[in-house]
């Protein structure tokens, strides 16, 4: 069994290759483009993979990504039909996404930023005691990701809620589902924190019209892909009052560029894509174990459906 690791934004992959060679001592596991043969490989783990990998490695069985989001995989030129797209469940990512959201939450909430420019000024002064109603969380996704977020939120007792297409239950929360309960999901919500994989449905979810749904003074959290928001409709509504704050953690393109106006707006948050990292030694255990399934013909959980793109 041959495995190749693949990624051209991987800043150390070689400690992936050799986390991977720990984990399975009964495959080969190379490195893409180390001059060792190519075209045998029959698993490709990848993260932002080369545009030629189908053409030099036409014998693959599974492509496991390293994150949850697979928008770039069903991009990729010469993507075979049949290739099973495995995606990543969790991997360390869901705790680390529901301390992001749940730091974002307590600042506005607890208008921390007010405190940090007080004692800037040299100012005692205590502020209004919190008032949880006030602030309502909105989860979009109910997956390993939003559920986790959404969770977080409503054991420190902000009344939550979570929206996805299925209308799946999430325990500790309200439940809002497909296009019929959109309205009412955003209506209820104060502080809205996007989870939700980037499809064809999903693109351009955080705009204006999805904005002015939301209760006054509102904070907008992207946790999820760049794509999601409509950068104009994020600036108009910030500077109309519709919107108080953001916190974003993903763009479109990334690098955020230099000189844009994201960078010096003090209502913006911005952080470079690392609300939640796949950390390496969960990723390396659960992709093995899914090689391994695969190879004895078991079924495995996290294949991407190509029609609904996650």
């Amino acid at each position: 069994m041959e495995i190749v690791f693949a990624s051209e934004q991987e800043a150390d992959p070689q400690s992936w290759v050799a986390a991977l060679r720990d984990a399975m001592p009964e495959a080969q596991v190379r490195l893409w483009g180390d001059g060792q043969p190519e075209g045998r490989a029959d698993f490709a783990v990848v993260w932002a993979p080369p545009a030629d990998l189908f053409a030099r490695e036409p014998r693959l069985r599974a492509l496991f990504n390293l994150g949850a989001g697979v928008d770039a995989l069903l991009r990729l030129p010469g993507l075979p039909q049949d290739l099973p797209l495995v995606r990543l469940e969790d991997g360390g990512m869901a705790v680390q996404m529901a301390e992001y959201a749940l730091y974002h939450v307590l600042r506005e909430s607890r208008d921390f930023g007010r405190y940090e420019r007080q004692q800037a000024a040299g100012l005692w002064q205590p502020l209004d005691d919190i008032d949880r109603d006030a602030w309502t969380v909105g989860v979009l996704g109910a997956g390993a990701m939003g559920a986790r977020v959404a969770q977080a939120c409503a054991a420190l007792e902000y009344p939550t809620a979570v929206w996805s297409r299925s209308g799946r239950a999430v325990p500790g929360t309200e439940s809002f589902g497909g296009e019929s309960g959109l309205a009412a999901f955003l209506a209820r919500t104060r502080v809205l924190v996007n989870a939700l994989p980037l499809t064809d449905a999903t693109r351009g979810i955080l705009c204006r019209r999805t904005f002015d749904q939301l209760r006054p003074d509102a904070v907008v959290i992207n946790i999820a892909r760049g794509g999601h928001l409509v950068e104009a409709d994020l600036l108009a509504a910030l500077n109309d009052g519709r919107l108080r704050a953001a916190a974003l953690d993903v763009f479109e393109p990334e690098p955020l560029p230099p000189g844009h106006p994201f960078w010096a707006d003090a209502r913006i948050r911005v952080t470079p894509h690392i609300a939640g990292a796949s950390l390496m030694d969960r990723t390396v255990r659960q992709i093995a174990d899914k090689i391994r399934a695969l190879g004895r013909g078991e079924p495995i959980t996290g294949v991407v459906d190509r029609e609904r793109q996650y």
